[in-house]
């Protein structure tokens, strides 16, 4: 990627992200986040942040790398049968463009469908990816998952929104 970043780019990045997980490509997924970077799905609507307030999901790399060989398990009994996922995104809107600061910010309005044997799990939100270039390639520092109801008694996501 040259030094310049597009809207587009970023747009294409989130894209880009989702497809990862409906293909179950999880080591790439993970590889889009900087070493330092959140997976975060917060617990009550516009909190403030994962670290002195419980979350629904509040992963470091260590946690994601964790659930990853989870999933790839044969003994992962919650995997039996194997988990599906799909997101459809909105398109997705560049909330904060600064080259200068080197930090942009993208978000999206999702529905995303976790299909398990016979059963189906709804999750309807809005994700902000906020992301950084590094070494060339743009990088997420922190997914933030704002699903509508997250204050709802929820069931165990078993792949990530």
């Amino acid at each position: 990627m040259h030094n310049e970043v597009t809207r587009q780019q970023l747009i294409d990045f989130v894209v880009h992200e989702s497809r990862l997980l409906d293909a179950k490509r999880y080591e790439e997924w993970n590889a889009l986040f900087t070493d330092d970077a959140f997976y975060w799905v917060p617990l009550i609507p516009d909190q403030e942040d994962g670290i002195n307030h419980t979350s629904h999901l509040y992963e470091d790399k260590l946690l994601r790398e964790l659930r990853i060989e989870r999933l790839k398990s044969p003994r992962a009994f919650s995997q039996q049968p194997p988990s599906r996922c799909h997101h459809l995104l909105q398109t997705p809107t560049v909330e904060e463009f600064d080259e200068a600061a080197n930090r942009f910010v993208v978000r999206s309005e999702f529905h995303y469908t976790e299909s398990q044997g016979d059963e189906l799990q709804f999750y309807v939100g809005t994700f902000f990816h906020h992301l950084t270039v590094q070494g060339g390639a743009l990088r997420m520092m922190l997914k933030r998952v704002n699903l509508l109801n997250c204050d709802a008694a929820l069931p165990a996501v078993q792949l990530f929104i």
